[in-house]
This record gives structure tokens, C-alpha cells and sequence, in this order.
């Protein structure tokens, strides 16, 4: 690399956070800052919600995937736009006719404040841990760019510096600026991953597309493979993959509070379901990236061969050393701009509305709203700076980094769709049975994931995190069935519970219709 190519990307860092700024203008009330008054485009709404969830594992890691198997991961887009279209017409008209700030406000009305700020800190602690990850992988390109100069950065250092970056727009421009610099984001890297297939087709040999198809790269769907165990077979795909959308867009208010912020119901389904589409061929662009740096590379193994630390550094380091000047810069740039996309807004939105005035018991004035809204995107963005510097120093070597952050969905994603559906479809059910059904999912979806378990004569504990080390367990589930197993969980012991209280009991009369 050269130093036009460090000029794009420091001109990307300044210049992005200084944009969202200028366009989110000046804030007046907690609703323009954590809803942007309801007045956000659905289109532009649409591409942040893709741009949310793109992040940079999905920019750098899913070419890792396709490069190191086929393009079955693309079966999971498949799912993903099923759970969408649920989403779009079974919570999105409760959340927004309700006009409430988070979508754990719907359960505070069902249920009452007990699950609602305990859904909440579930999402916090969730994103926190999944947002974490996604700022460490953010760093892997740019810890490849300085090593280019000779310059050992630690990743400590990196992920601070990015942090820094994210907050400062986020904390002046409040939602209108996150969901704005998120589309000029998206169509950054989409434009690179453009520039990556046009560089990479004048350097492949000819025929290495029939090759790749002889040695199905190509393939989608898997139809052979146990669906309990293998990721990507077509019926985990299509069923764990519709769960899995519904919870994070219809349970977590990272993409939540961007469709809340579409004027109306119409509007908030049209962003959630064209973004399906979207991420549809957005996965198949990068996975045919993956297949590509295959042929390139014909299949040898890029930490063994290519000196890397891990998997995940491949496409970086295709960019660093095969990419022309100006190109390299701009590709690394789109990559940062997967990342930038910020979940700061949405974690000091459920904090402030779900948590801090539920402690209060008290409402807020709008003010006093707004200050805790700043002050808590500050605090948030320190804790997701130590969390990235944690998972740089403690993740091994292993699966694919995006593997390893849906995984972490798995822990909670469950409980949290569980719980609104419990609230949907058993009418008699309580707080009680919502808590109690939602810390008994969390606990069984631990011990799954987690892969706890005793040996010894002396019962020593052993925690075998099942997406870095599968082949070490005797059992290991599919990740994309860890969701549907927890909203079943937990739909089974609320469920239960519910039974114990009278259909006709005075207390459920204030509940809302279904």
C-alpha cells in the first residue's frame, strides 16, 4: 500500500463522522434523537437496516466462508427473508401503532416493567458482546494495512481509535445521522466489493470459473447433510435462519429503532422486507468473492501459506498486496464503513427508556431524556471499545468471525422472540411466567452452546465454546437452530405456567388484543 491509499482511509475516518454531523443537525427532543420523529425515508431506512446487520463480518468473513466451502451460507438469506415477512405483519404494527421509543416497551405493556427491563439488559449485554466482535474484526484489515508500513499497532490501540469515530456522530447526530451515514456506508462498500471482482477477474486463469463448478463452490442448497449438525443444510437454513431474522428484527432494537423511525406501518414493512431482498444478493456478491479468491489462490490454506493469524485475514490481505493504489485504500475504506454502522443509539435508547426511568419510577421530562440519551452513548461506547480490545486478545483461531457472532445471538435471541410470543399467543400468561420462562432459556441455551459439562472423579467444569472448537464436542448443534430451540424453550415453560392462572381472571382484562 501507499500513502494515497492511507489518505482515502483517514479521509474516511474523519470525514464520515464528520457527515453524520451535518446531517443529523441539531437535536431538540429525545424522540428526534432516538427516532428521528418518525420522518426517516423507508427507502433510506431499508439500507441502514442492511447496513446494521452487514457489519464487517459480514464484509470480511463471508468471503472467508465461501473461500474455505461453497455458497450454501446463501441458503440462510433465504430464511432471513422468510422471518422478515413474519416480523413485518406480527410485531411491526404493535410496535409502531403503539409509538413506543423500544421494542421492549411492547412488553412492559403486556407483561409489565419486570420482563421489559429484563429484556432489556438482555439486549444490552447481548449487543454489547456481539458489537464487540464486530469492532475487533473491524481492526483486522486496518492491523494488515499498518503492518504493510512496518507499523506493529496493537489492537487495543485500533479499536479504540474506531470507537471513537463511531461515537462522535452518534452523539451528535443522534438516529437521523446513524441511519443517513449508514446508506452513504453501504453504497461504499458495495462499490468495493465491485472493484474487488474486477480486479480479481483480470488476474484469474481461464476456465477457473468451470473449475470452481466442477469443484462445487457453486452449490447453494445442501440437501445431504444432517440438518441437527451441519449449518448450512437446507432445512436448518430455511427454518433456523426465519427464526433467527425474526429475533434480531423483530427483538432487537438495533434494527428495530430504524424502523420505528419510518413514518408509518406500511413504510417500516416495505424497509424490512426489500432489505431481505437486498441482503440477499449483498451475501451472494461477497461469497462469489470468496469463490473467487479460491481460484486465485487454488485452495491453499491461507494460515498456513500465506502467513496469516487467521482465517478471517485473507481478504484483507488481498486487498493490501494484490489491489492497485487508490483501489486498495478505497476497498479498505468500504470495509471500515461496514463497521461504522453504529448499534450506540439503539443500546442508549433501551437503557435510558427501558432501564434508568423504569428505576426511576418516575417519567423523565424529554430534557432530562435527551442527557441521559448522550450520556449513556458515551458510556456505551467505552464498554464496546473494552469489548473489542477483550475478544482480540482471547479469540483462537477457528471458524469463520461471523460464525462466532451469530453464535452469540444463540444465547439470548430465543428468550427475547420467546418472550414476545408468549405475550401473543398465550393469553393467559403473567410476568411470572415470562421471567421465569425467559432465565430457564438462557440457562438450557447456555449449557447447548457453551457445551458445559462435568468429568473427572472430581466433577471439574468444562466449557467448550462450541463455535470455535465444534470438533471437540461429542454433540454440537447447528447455530442456526440455537434460536428456534430457545423460543421453543421457552414458549414450553411460559406456556406451562401460564396454566396455572384462570382464562377468565380479572387481571389479564387489561391486556391488549391480539
Amino acid at each position: 500500500m501507499r500513502a494515497l491509499d492511507v489518505g482515502i482511509i483517514v479521509l474516511f475516518l474523519v470525514g464520515m463522522p464528520l457527515l453524520g454531523v451535518w446531517i443529523g443537525g441539531r437535536q431538540r427532543s429525545a424522540t428526534d434523537y432516538f427516532v428521528g420523529e418518525r420522518r426517516i425515508p423507508w427507502w433510506v431506512v431499508c439500507v441502514s437496516v442492511v447496513s446494521a446487520e452487514t457489519s464487517t463480518l459480514t464484509v470480511l468473513s463471508v468471503p472467508t466462508v465461501g473461500y474455505l466451502g461453497t455458497m450454501t451460507f446463501l441458503s440462510l438469506a433465504i430464511g432471513y427473508l422468510i422471518g422478515r415477512v413474519v416480523v413485518s405483519f406480527v410485531l411491526l404494527p404493535k410496535y409502531i401503532a403503539g409509538e413506543l421509543i423500544t421494542a421492549y416497551g411492547f412488553l412492559g405493556k403486556r407483561f409489565g416493567a419486570g420482563i421489559q427491563g429484563t429484556a432489556s439488559v438482555t439486549f444490552l449485554v447481548t449487543r454489547l458482546l456481539a458489537d464487540g466482535l464486530r469492532l475487533f474484526a473491524t481492526a483486522i484489515p486496518v492491523k494488515v494495512v499498518l503492518g504493510a508500513y512496518g507499523v506493529d499497532a496493537s489492537y487495543w490501540a485500533i479499536v479504540a481509535v474506531l470507537g471513537v469515530a463511531m461515537v462522535v456522530y452518534s452523539f451528535l447526530g443522534g438516529v437521523r445521522a446513524v441511519v443517513w451515514v449508514d446508506a452513504v456506508q453501504m453504497l461504499w462498500y458495495v462499490l468495493g466489493a465491485a472493484a474487488v471482482i474486477a480486479v480479481l477477474s483480470g488476474k484469474l486463469p481461464d476456465g477457473w470459473f468451470s473449475g470452481a463448478a466442477d469443484a462445487g463452490k457453486f452449490q447453494v442448497l445442501d440437501l445431504d447433510s444432517n440438518p441437527l449438525t451441519s449449518q448450512y443444510a437446507m432445512v436448518t437454513a430455511f427454518v433456523g435462519g426465519a427464526v433467527l431474522s425474526m429475533a434480531s428484527h423483530g427483538a432487537d432494537q438495533l434494527v428495530v429503532q430504524r424502523l420505528m423511525a419510518t413514518k408509518d406501518v406500511r413504510a417500516a414493512q416495505k424497509a424490512l422486507i426489500t432489505s431481505g431482498v437486498v441482503v440477499f444478493f449483498q451475501f451472494a456478491l461477497f461469497l462469489f468473492i470468496g469463490v473467487m479468491l479460491w481460484a486465485f489462490y487454488r485452495a491453499a490454506a491461507p494460515v498456513k501459506d500465506l502467513g496469516l493469524n487467521n482465517n478471517d485475514e485473507l481478504f484483507a490481505h488481498f486487498i493490501v498486496n494484490e489491489m492497485p493504489s487508490g483501489l486498495s485504500g478505497f476497498v479498505i475504506a468500504g470495509i471500515l464503513a461496514a463497521a461504522l454502522s453504529s448499534s450506540l443509539g439503539a443500546l442508549a435508547s433501551s437503557t435510558v427508556t427501558d432501564v434508568v426511568q423504569r428505576v426511576r419510577r418516575q417519567p423523565m421530562s424529554e430534557a432530562e431524556m435527551f442527557r441521559q440519551g448522550r450520556m449513556w452513548t458515551v458510556v456505551w461506547a467505552v464498554l464496546l471499545i473494552v469489548c473489542a480490545g477483550l475478544f482480540a486478545s482471547l479469540t483462537r483461531r477457528g471458524n469463520p468471525i461471523v460464525e462466532q457472532g451469530l453464535s452469540i445471538s444463540g444465547f439470548t435471541y430465543g428468550a427475547l422472540l420467546g418472550a414476545f410470543l408468549l405475550g401473543l399467543v398465550f393469553r393467559r400468561a403473567r410476568q411470572a411466567d415470562a421471567i421465569v420462562a425467559f432465565a430457564v432459556t438462557v440457562v438450557v441455551m447456555a449449557f447447548v452452546i457453551l457445551g458445559v459439562k462435568f468429568v473427572g472423579p472430581d466433577a471439574r467444569l468444562v466449557i467448550d465454546f462450541a463455535a470455535a472448537a465444534p470438533a471437540n464436542r461429542v454433540f454440537a448443534l447447528a447455530y442456526p437452530w440455537y434460536t428456534p430451540l430457545g423460543v421453543l424453550v421457552t414458549l414450553v415453560v411460559g406456556g406451562l405456567l401460564s396454566l396455572r392462572h384462570r382464562a377468565d381472571d380479572p387481571a389479564q382484562a387489561a391486556l391488549p388484543a391480539r
